[in-house]
């Protein structure tokens, strides 16, 4: 019996502090797909749902609200393109969205983004994509 209760405490303590963490979570998050006179309903949906996928990287981490806000998304973007990868990499203006973000991150997460903590706006996802016809893809995130 002595022997069962050690092998249950160990197994208990590799679980509690195990190094591998939890994918981020996103099952509870609010979408908001704004309003867009450039992209089409469904070019926001892409946009938003590459980055559900990657915030699965964001290890315990909860996301909260996902939101597209064009008049914010311009001025993002713009910046991009003159200042950041988008000067560099070819992307046309076109082929470029940026969404926002609150998320919260758990006290095992990633030590850089603040445990125990909320992260808010201007958190920001960088998507583009090749053509009109292509998958967006997060190119980059953070402040």
């Amino acid at each position: 019996m002595k022997k069962l209760l050690v092998v249950f405490f160990i197994l208990i303590f590799c679980v509690a502090f195990s190094p591998f963490k939890r994918a981020g979570d996103t099952s509870d998050a609010t979408i908001d797909y704004g309003v867009s006179a450039k992209f089409s309903e469904a070019e926001i949906k892409m946009a938003v749902d590459a980055v559900l996928i990657k915030f699965k990287d964001f290890k315990e981490c909860s996301l909260m609200k996902l939101w597209y806000d064009e008049m914010k998304s311009d001025l993002f973007a713009e910046t991009y393109m003159l200042y950041g990868l988008g000067a560099v990499n070819g992307v046309k203006r076109e082929n470029v969205v940026i969404l926002f973000s609150e998320f919260y991150v758990g006290n095992r997460a990633c030590v850089s983004l603040g445990r125990n903590s909320v992260i808010a706006h201007p958190w920001h996802w960088t998507l583009i994509r090749e053509s009109e016809t292509c998958e967006w893809v997060v190119d980059g995130w953070g402040y």
